[in-house]
């Protein structure tokens, strides 16, 4: 009984909000496993469409990106029409650094006309995220995911001492210095209300994370969730820079900045993506429904995590989705997977008939993921025939 009421909080936040309104995965990473180029037609899941613009930067043939939440979609929608119908001071404003005094003007004059209608309707809703007119002043703040980020940064801006090693540890000149500080802040950070708030599942449905992942995560650690986090937080701050880690930065303060930034916020591919934005093409339907409908020879699949909950939930539909993968892949194709779990064993037999995975980390001269929040990365291969 409780598992079910959990899936239904989890289902009532996905099914009736934006949920995230930044990518959680590291596309520098995904660009140097996947190897895109001129002949790539990449079939991914949507997201926040950060990394879809981050790959259009190799080139690519062709963009398919599916998501089940409408609202998804229309984000990435929102961001190619602003790149190809608005100018770069524009684009950044909105999704650098969180808000414009003329986004309402803008919005009517040059986007509206040319969104969808669902699109247009909810962006005209929710306009709202990027006028910084409200309590919440930066659109990182909004979306279910930037709900639960704006609870953290608000308890650390109340925490003075804790805001300071904050700031000391964003300014650190050196790793040494950075894991210096953040010896420091661990204690203040992940206190005894926090770690409480962590491991509350409403938290972490708000964040994305449905109830399997939770479990998935947390297996190894007695502090459940907490302890996930605390040792993905000690693996970022304390083995990795953080001058470039946009990803945890754009949490931290609620904006980019100009030097530390997603690729399509800056000013130097602007043009390149101006010119390439039509070659992505958005799709409300599961991945399985997408390849039903428009069936093809596609080179690249980014699958994301979201296989961790058709394991648990639905073997029959992730057995389905494989199949129509495999239906649908040209020769060589090449699969991106991640999962909360340190041992991803529920992919069917016949996958591994098929294709030959590796992890990220034993594949040389990837660089480091500054997400840091998957246990695992697997890349797949489609092995050729015999």
């Amino acid at each position: 009984m409780v598992n079910i009421i959990k899936t239904k909080v989890f289902q009532k936040i996905h099914g009736n909000n934006l949920v995230y309104n930044t990518c959680w995965e590291d596309p520098r990473c995904d660009r140097a496993l996947l190897n895109f180029d001129a002949n790539s037609q990449i079939v991914m899941l949507t997201s926040a469409g950060c990394n879809a613009l981050d790959y259009l930067l190799d080139n690519p043939k062709s963009i398919n990106c599916i998501d089940m939440n409408p609202r998804q979609n229309g984000l990435l929608e929102l961001k190619c029409r602003m790149i190809q119908y608005a100018d770069y001071q524009s684009l950044f404003e909105w999704f650098g650094q969180g808000y414009s005094k003329q986004a309402d003007s803008l919005f009517r004059e040059s986007l509206a006309g040319e969104l969808s209608d669902f699109s247009r309707k909810y962006w005209q809703r929710h306009l709202y995220f990027f006028t910084g007119e409200k309590l919440r002043k930066s659109f990182y703040w909004y979306g279910s995911a930037g709900a639960a980020a704006y609870l953290m940064h608000k308890r650390i801006k109340a925490k003075k001492s804790l805001a300071n090693h904050m700031n000391a540890l964003l300014g650190a000149k050196n790793l040494e210095e950075q894991k210096a500080v953040y010896e420091q802040i661990e204690p203040l950070l992940l206190d005894a209300f926090t770690a409480w708030l962590i491991n509350r599942h409403l938290f972490q449905s708000m964040l994305g994370v449905p109830q399997i992942q939770q479990e998935l995560a947390k297996q190894n650690y007695p502090d459940g969730m907490a302890g996930y986090i605390r040792a993905c937080l000690r693996i970022v701050f304390t083995e990795q820079s953080i001058t470039d880690n946009y990803f945890w930065k754009v949490y931290l303060n609620g904006h980019y900045t100009t030097d530390c930034c997603p690729n399509y916020l800056k000013q130097e591919n602007f043009e390149t993506l101006k010119n390439r934005a039509i070659r992505i093409q958005t799709h409300t339907s599961t991945l399985s429904e997408f390849l039903l409908q428009h069936p093809g020879k596609y080179t690249h699949f980014i699958l994301l995590d979201h296989q961790d909950w058709m394991a648990e939930n639905n073997i029959p539909a992730l057995e389905e989705e494989w199949r129509l993968i495999l239906q649908n892949s040209a020769p060589g194709a090449k699969y991106l997977l991640r999962s909360a779990s340190a041992n991803v064993n529920f992919l069917p037999g016949f996958v591994h008939d098929s294709v030959t995975f590796l992890s990220a980390e034993s594949i040389p001269h990837i660089p480091s993921d500054r997400v840091g929040t998957y246990a695992t990365t697997l890349r797949g291969i489609l092995k050729q025939p015999v």
